[in-house]
This record gives C-alpha cells, sequence and structure tokens, in this order.
C-alpha cells in the first residue's frame, strides 16, 4: 500500500506562469499569429517531403527526428496555436511506480486513472478536464492522432476522456504512460505526449529521483523551453530537507531552477485510494490559482509555446543536413558506379587501339581472307592497275569472310564481356566500401547482367552491318562499288573492320608488327587503291567511333543496374534547402506575431 505523509513546496504563486511576462490573451490581437500556422504548415510539408532512405550514420536519427518533430506540429503547435485560450494541458510524466496516476487521482478527487503494483498500470493514456472542456478536447484538435473512448482501453493509439467536476475550467490532467516503461510503445507515447504539453508535472521519488532517463527528458524540456513543475513524492520525513536540496542543486545545475518543486512525504491512501488533501494541498491550491488566473495560463502558453518554436530550427538544420548527406552520398556512390563503367570504356577504347584484337583466330582468318604469296606480290607491283583487276583477283578465289567475320565478333565480344565483368566487379566494391552502398547491394550486381553475352553479340552484329553500309555510303560514286557485287562490299567492309583493330588505320605499330600484322598492309593498299588515303582514315575512324558509341550505350544499360536503385532511393535535391527555408520562414512569423516577449522585453537576456 502506497504511504505519504506531510508535505513541502518551494512554490507559491504560479512561478511558472509569472517568468514569461508575456502579454494576455486580450492583450493580443486577433490576427497578430495569423501568419505562424501558415508557415508552421509550410514547415511540416518540407518536412514530410524530406527522405532519408540511405544507410547513413544520420539517416535513423533524422527519421526519428522528422517523427518527433510532426508530431508536435500536429499534437501541439499548430492546434495551441489555433486555440490560445484552450484549456491549458498539464501531462503528468515520470518514472514507473513513481505515483503519477495517484497523484492525478488525488487532484482530481476521483479514481480516473488506474493506480496499483502491476507495472505498466497506466497502459493507455487519460485526460482528465472539467465537464465544461469536455467538448474541446473530444473535438481531436489537439492530439489528433489518438482516438478518443470514454472506457479504459488497451488498444493503442486512444485517449481515455473523463470528466471531473471536482476539477475547474480551464485545466486539464494527462495521466502519461511511464517514461521508461518495458514496453517500447509506452515510452514512444510517453514521449509524444509530453512533447504536446502546457506544462509537464515531472514526478519523481526520493529513490528515482537521480535516474538517468527522467533527466534526459527534463533536459529536452529545457532546450524547448517547456514549463516544468516537479513533485518529489514518498519522500521520508527524516529525509525531506536533505533530498528536497540535493533534487533543487541538480534542477539549478541543469538550468531548471526556477521549476517549482513540490515535496510530498509519505504517507497512506484512503479506501479510494487517494492522497490525504493536506498531503496534496499545496499543489492543488497551485493550480487552483493558475486555473483561476487566465493571464497566468496564457503565460505558461506563451513559454513553452515559444520555447517550442525557438526549438524548431536547431532540429531542423539537422535534418537539412542530414538531407544534403543523403544527395551527397547518392551522388558519391552514382559517381562510384561512373567511374567504374568510364574505365570500362577506356579499356575498349584501349583494346582497339593497343593491337591485341589483331592476334590468334583473328589474324589467322585475315590471313587465310586476304591472300598471301604471289598475289601480295603482283598487288605490290602493278597496284595502277588494281581498280580495273581488283573484282577478279577477290571474287576469283573463295575467301573465308564469314570465318574472319565471325572471329572478329568473337574477338569482341570476349572484349566487351571482360570489361562489363570488371566494370561490375569494381562498382560492387566501390559501393560495398560505402555504408549507404553496401545496403544497396544485391549478390547479382556483383557481376555482368545475365544477358550480356547475348546483348554483346548483338551489338557487334549490328555494328557490322553498319560497318558495311559505310562503306556502300562512302564509295556509291566510286567506280570500284558499282562494278562489284555485293562480295566486293563485304570484303572493302571486312577490311575497314580490321582497320578499326589498328592503332592508326593500318599504319602498323612495332607491336602490330611483332604480332604478325604486316599482312594488314596489304589490306590497307587494297583500300587505299579504291577510296583513297584519307577515305580509309575517315572510314576506319567512323567504323571506331560507331563501335565505341554502341559500346558506351551498353555499358550504361550495365551502369544503370547500380544507378536505378540510387535513383530510387535519392531524396530530393533540393531537400535540404526547403528544410533550411520553411525554418527561418517560422522564425519569421515568430518574430513578426508579436505573441512572445523579446529577451529584453522579460530580462532574460
Amino acid at each position: 500500500m502506497t504511504t505519504h505523509g506531510d508535505s513541502a513546496t518551494r512554490a507559491g504563486a504560479p512561478a511558472v506562469a509569472a517568468r514569461t511576462g508575456a502579454t494576455t490573451g486580450a492583450d493580443q490581437p486577433a490576427h497578430a499569429a495569423e501568419g505562424l500556422p501558415a508557415a508552421l504548415t509550410g514547415l511540416r510539408s518540407a518536412i514530410g517531403a524530406a527522405r532519408f532512405p540511405l544507410a547513413l550514420p544520420s539517416a535513423e536519427p533524422a527519421r526519428h527526428a522528422a517523427t518527433s518533430l510532426t508530431d508536435q506540429l500536429d499534437d501541439y503547435l499548430l492546434p495551441r496555436l489555433a486555440r490560445l485560450d484552450a484549456p491549458l494541458l498539464v501531462v503528468v510524466g515520470g518514472s514507473t511506480g513513481a505515483g503519477k496516476s495517484t497523484l492525478v487521482n488525488s487532484l482530481v478527487q476521483a479514481r480516473v486513472s488506474a493506480a496499483g503494483v502491476l507495472r505498466p498500470t497506466t497502459r493507455s493514456p487519460v485526460l482528465v478536464c472539467s465537464p465544461t472542456d469536455a467538448a474541446w478536447f473530444r473535438q481531436g484538435e489537439l492530439l489528433p492522432g489518438l482516438t478518443r473512448t470514454t472506457e479504459p482501453s488497451e488498444q493503442p493509439g486512444t485517449l481515455h476522456l473523463v470528466t471531473a467536476p471536482a476539477l475547474p475550467p480551464g485545466l486539464a490532467f494527462l495521466d502519461a504512460p511511464d517514461i521508461d516503461s518495458v514496453v517500447d510503445a509506452n515510452r514512444a507515447l510517453a514521449g509524444q505526449l509530453l512533447a504536446a504539453a502546457d506544462l509537464w508535472l515531472f514526478v519523481t521519488t526520493a529513490a528515482r529521483y537521480a535516474d538517468a532517463v527522467p533527466w534526459e527528458l527534463l533536459r529536452s524540456a529545457r532546450a524547448r523551453g517547456t514549463a516544468v513543475a516537479m513533485v518529489l513524492d514518498r519522500v521520508p520525513p527524516e529525509a525531506a530537507d536533505e533530498v528536497a536540496a540535493h533534487l533543487s542543486e541538480m534542477l539549478a545545475e541543469q538550468e531548471l531552477g526556477a521549476a517549482p518543486l513540490f515535496v510530498l512525504p509519505e504517507t497512506w491512501v484512503d479506501g479510494q485510494g487517494l492522497l490525504p488533501d493536506r498531503i496534496t494541498a499545496p499543489l492543488s491550491d497551485w493550480f487552483a490559482r493558475l486555473a483561476a488566473d487566465a493571464d497566468a495560463r496564457a503565460a505558461v502558453v506563451r513559454q513553452t509555446l515559444d520555447g517550442a518554436l525557438a526549438a524548431l530550427h536547431p532540429v531542423v538544420e539537422a535534418l537539412a543536413e542530414a538531407a544534403d548527406e543523403q544527395c551527397t552520398a547518392a551522388d558519391a556512390l552514382d559517381e562510384r558506379v561512373r567511374a567504374a563503367y568510364r574505365g570500362a570504356e577506356r579499356s575498349v577504347d584501349q583494346g582497339l587501339r593497343d593491337g591485341r584484337l589483331l592476334r590468334g583466330e583473328v589474324l589467322a582468318r585475315w590471313q587465310e581472307f586476304i591472300g598471301t604469296g604471289e598475289f601480295f606480290r603482283g598487288l605490290e607491283a602493278r597496284i595502277g592497275r588494281l581498280r580495273d583487276r581488283v573484282v577478279a583477283a577477290v571474287t576469283g578465289r573463295p575467301a573465308p569472310a564469314a570465318e574472319l567475320r565471325t572471329a572478329i565478333e568473337s574477338q569482341l565480344v570476349t572484349l566487351l564481356r571482360g570489361v562489363a565483368a570488371e566494370a561490375a566487379e569494381n562498382a560492387y566494391t566501390g559501393w560495398k566500401a560505402h555504408p549507404a552502398g553496401a545496403a544497396l547491394l544485391e549478390p547479382d550486381l556483383a557481376h555482368a547482367s545475365a544477358d550480356l553475352p547475348e546483348r554483346a553479340e548483338q551489338l557487334v552484329r549490328d555494328w557490322q552491318r553498319g560497318v558495311l553500309e559505310l562503306v556502300r555510303v562512302e564509295g556509291g560514286d566510286r567506280r570500284f562499288v558499282a562494278r562489284t557485287a555485293a562480295y566486293a562490299v563485304n570484303a572493302t567492309g571486312l577490311a575497314v573492320m580490321i582497320g578499326v583493330f589498328a592503332s592508326t588505320a593500318f599504319i602498323p605499330t612495332g607491336l602490330e608488327v611483332a604480332a604478325g600484322t604486316g599482312t594488314a598492309v596489304a589490306g590497307q593498299t587494297v583500300l587505299q587503291a579504291i577510296f583513297g588515303d584519307q577515305a580509309v582514315r575517315n572510314l576506319a575512324r567512323k567504323a571506331r567511333i560507331d563501335l565505341l558509341d554502341r559500346t558506351g550505350k551498353l555499358l550504361a544499360e550495365e551502369a544503370e543496374r547500380f544507378l536505378a536503385r540510387t535513383e530510387a532511393e535519392r531524396p530530393a535535391d533540393n531537400a535540404g534547402a526547403a528544410l533550411r527555408w520553411a525554418a527561418l520562414e517560422v522564425e519569421r512569423a515568430r518574430h513578426r506575431s508579436g505573441l512572445f516577449p523579446s529577451p529584453e522585453q522579460d530580462g532574460r537576456q
């Protein structure tokens, strides 16, 4: 059974209200705060639009802060600004077993909130108000996310409304769940309710007043400028002075020294579970004076409102920084991918330039196709008559064009598959080293797409057809093309393809000669005889550019597997700027509203 004794208090008149020095509701022009709700609505929209999907260290705190800010805007700031004269809401908070429910029941002289030894006793919040004020709380403008009920409920998201005739109009008590409840949802709800309070009545005990959790919340209240009153409950009479003095010192150290402190000694509760009137009389009298004084209530409301509004800016700035970090991280991830695939494009370009593709099967098929021995000796000696004889010379032997074309395709596909696989591995490794990237990875991203070989083969075949069309177009007005069949075009096109694999359109480097590609010079001679030297270079250059363009598109499609993931998670680039602008608008509206005194007016410099 709960025990209590004589009471002591450090509080006289409603000191919380007197501290603010704010003007009363009667002195305040009705239109003064019109711009503030609009600015807060704009801030709420900016917070709602901000996203923190990438797994950065700042993301989870930012998501939590965004949710808390949205709750405070919806639960308290917007509805309170809409009705500055609404009843003062006192949220009673504290640790498990501190006696909150017993205290609330005793203050309203009715057993409205469950009290007992089972924890947690307060599973859903209980709001107690005068019958006169019941309509305001039933409307649901304050704490709109909680469903109103007139019966105790175990359902989450409910608010049990109770009327108490003994409670004067203008004042309401909300018995919140324990701030250190073993139930996560209860702790979260307790924090949400405290953020919706005009005044915190913080209840602790002689045994628990130094616990860490309550002081974290008290520091939060101080940072937000929330009006606070303290109740030190269940204090042994012999230790009352010592414990009260120590708690007062702790409050002063946390810049909460002005908070009224009520000390309730140990005593027995009556048959209704209520504390004796003499124990609660100082606290009841303090609240009675507050309820009867509209100016005092208005001052408390303005103190808490001003503190909550002033505290928005640093929190929103932290959100904006987190939003900027999201965009920076998305850009960094994209750049790692693009760098990997730019490297792949460079590898293809280098592979075309360094002669490596002229080795092996391609070289063998090229030599077989173009011919050797007497044919080339005769070609070199009688090049002047080549234009008249090339058709007979070429078509008179069954050159293995199909084998050469297949060898070229195979060599290019092998190159493309290799660079695509390397790029995928590099992009994967780059993301894995980044916290945001690691969270976006899936195993198949470590390799090129499953259908890349088919797409690479199609690319090469399309390019080869493009080269043949290029030969037709470039040689359309030349007698050679006019006098030859499709075979000549195919043969010339294959020679151009070989030219793409050499660094300077068939002019061999030492590497190329060492690779046995001297026969390419004969092919160059053939093409120069047909098209002229500059035309040969132009053909090879255009064919090379076309191949690199097609390769770039293929690799861009591969990179898109990564980039699509960042695009899906990327927040709006202007999210940070939008948050900062919205917070600035709130600050401007706050100062323009005339609702709150300047530091010079209230002496808090």
